[in-house]
């Protein structure tokens, strides 16, 4: 299995955190940035191979990484339009180095707990994040639910849906038939949407199964409000 952490975006929301660095290397405890706390966890679990797609300080990142002397092998794809498109861009980029693989897809801004990592591991379908306790974000991912699977991922669903992240286990087929929906897309030139909008009109043939994770973390930093909250919530299971 492979791990993609999708690593391309600007992240000009978090204001002064990105000046100098992507977001994910921001600092999230005295000891850990976001990547660093992601790739520990990846060890843990047994990853050893690491896909990330980069744009925003391509060379610090990459540099980084490599600093944190980690048994990981890293596979850097630039998304030399990153300012342009979305990330469903830069896993098209990508596409060489993902295909005929189990993949475990992030994106760069997700902290998360052990546990839901392993639990999505373990898991023996695809399946994506999310939690039935935690109440629906205004403005962020939920996933359209049915029959335990599913149907649409999408900031602007809201019935019959639940919170949802970017932490996607998907095995083979799934990620095969995704992924060609994804080159589809950006060779039509549909490169500004999120990779879920080219989910959504295969779900039908690309079962994706809910992991619900409740209220343990995982959660993305898309601004300083949400570092605050992530920072307190592990100190408070750490």
């Amino acid at each position: 299995m492979k791990a993609l952490i999708l690593n391309s975006g600007l992240g000009t929301r978090m204001g002064v955190y990105t000046k100098e660095h992507p977001k994910c290397m921001t600092d999230i405890s005295a000891t850990e940035s976001i990547l660093s706390r992601q790739l520990h966890l990846l060890v843990e679990a047994g990853i050893k191979e690491v896909v990330i797609t980069t744009g925003y300080f391509d060379k610090v990142l990459i540099d980084y990484c490599n600093s944190l002397d980690l048994p990981l092998n890293f596979t850097f794809v630039k998304n030399p339009v990153y300012d342009k498109t979305n990330y469903i861009y830069s896993i098209y980029c990508a596409r060489d180095v993902l295909k005929d693989e189990d993949i475990l897809l992030l994106h760069g801004g997700l902290v998360f707990e052990a546990s839901v990592l392993a639990d999505a591991l373990a898991f023996p379908h695809s399946c994506m994040k999310v939690s039935s306790t935690l109440p629906l974000p205004e403005k962020d991912f939920k996933a359209v639910v049915e029959n335990g699977m599913v149907k649409k991922v999408g900031v602007e669903f809201f019935e019959n849906a639940m919170e949802a992240q970017a932490l996607y286990k998907l095995n083979k087929p799934e990620w095969n038939t995704w992924l060609d929906h994804i080159i589809s897309f950006c060779e039509s030139d549909k490169t500004k949407v999120y990779a879920e909008v080219a989910l959504n009109e295969i779900t039908d043939r690309c079962p994706i199964h809910i992991l619900d994770v409740k209220d343990r973390l995982c959660t993305e930093i898309d601004n300083p409000e949400d570092l605050a909250k992530v920072k307190a919530a592990l100190a408070a299971i750490l």
